[in-house]
């Protein structure tokens, strides 16, 4: 089973949700190939409503504490009660703009697996970490410190290979360089979580689209992807996924 993650990030609206369904719900689904999005906060429970037969719903972020004066944050316990499959955590443009660290990280990732929510770790390197020849030791450091000390179904959390320079850019890794990274990911997670490492999935994500996803994504490195702006389109994001499980 190939895995699909969307994250529409601070983007749509009502009525362009409904567009989204009408038009999600007309595609056929591949049966090999395992769909979710990571909605805003808003529309949580309107998309369930929609989508919930077809595709699980997510999060894009959740507050490193359980519960207490963090005005503007959503707890875990808040995504459990509103049936929240999955959460991203360490995004990016989380890491960027709002200055999270992996030991916040670390947090978020505990409190996702007390509450029996998958947590989707996002790691990867910079531009000038990449021109740097740092890309393993980013790599190894984030999942170093965003995994450490974990209790629980460990074998639940999802690994997002999200090379920065890629993200929203236009730029892809090559599929080469994609296999490469993410086989190091892999022999990394066996080497801090022993046999718990194999079960993890680890995906890939930067600028995935149906032109060049089945070059990157079809082998049997990559577990799947997960796409920003693709997500947006029910006809593309589908697209994407036969192009994952190699329906042309």
């Amino acid at each position: 089973m190939k895995y699909l993650f969307g994250n529409w990030k601070m983007n749509q609206t009502i009525s362009l949700i409904d567009e989204f369904s009408k038009n999600f719900k007309k595609q056929k689904l591949p049966k090999d190939v395992k769909f979710a999005i990571a909605v805003p906060f808003p529309y949580v429970q309107y998309l369930q409503k929609k989508l919930r037969k077809n595709c699980e719903i997510g999060v894009q972020n959740v507050c490193f504490a359980e519960k207490g004066a963090y005005t503007g944050e959503i707890s875990v316990n808040m995504l459990n009660d509103l049936g929240v499959n999955f959460c991203l955590v360490g995004h990016s443009e989380r890491r960027q703009i709002f200055k999270e660290t992996n030991e916040q990280i670390n947090k978020k990732i505990q409190l996702l697996l007390s509450a029996n929510i998958t947590p989707v770790l996002c790691v990867g390197e910079t531009l000038k970490e990449l021109k740097a020849n740092k890309t393993e030791e980013v790599l190894k450091n984030q999942l170093n410190q965003c995994l450490l000390n974990l209790q629980g179904d460990t074998n639940k959390i999802v690994i997002a290979y999200e090379p920065v320079w890629a993200i929203g850019t236009g730029k892809t890794a090559t599929a080469k360089d994609v296999q490469k990274n993410i086989k190091f990911i892999k022999k990394h997670l066996i080497k801090i979580m022993g046999n718990t490492g194999k079960c993890i999935k680890v995906l890939y994500g930067g600028s995935v689209k149906p032109e060049n996803a089945f070059e990157l994504l079809n082998n049997e490195t990559v577990d799947g992807a997960l796409v920003g702006g693709a997500s947006l389109s029910a006809e593309t994001f589908v697209n994407i996924g036969k192009q994952l499980s190699g329906v042309n």
